[in-house]
């Protein structure tokens, strides 16, 4: 994924697909300028929050 794409989605308004590494995460925000993504599992109680690159992010389902 890439960060302009990133953005629409935190932007948007509907519930876009989002996976790290096949496990469907929320994006809380981003960095743009180090090209990161603060991330959350969506699923479970586990709210651990991560910072990953974005390009490792995928959209849709996986």
């Amino acid at each position: 994924m890439d960060m302009n794409r990133v953005k629409q989605i935190v932007s948007s308004p509907t519930d876009i697909p989002v996976h790290y590494h096949r496990v469907s995460v929320w994006i809380d925000s981003y960095n743009e300028q180090q090209q990161t993504a603060i991330i959350h599992m969506r699923e479970g109680h586990l709210r651990e929050k991560r910072e990953v690159p974005v390009a490792e992010l995928a959209e849709g389902n996986a």
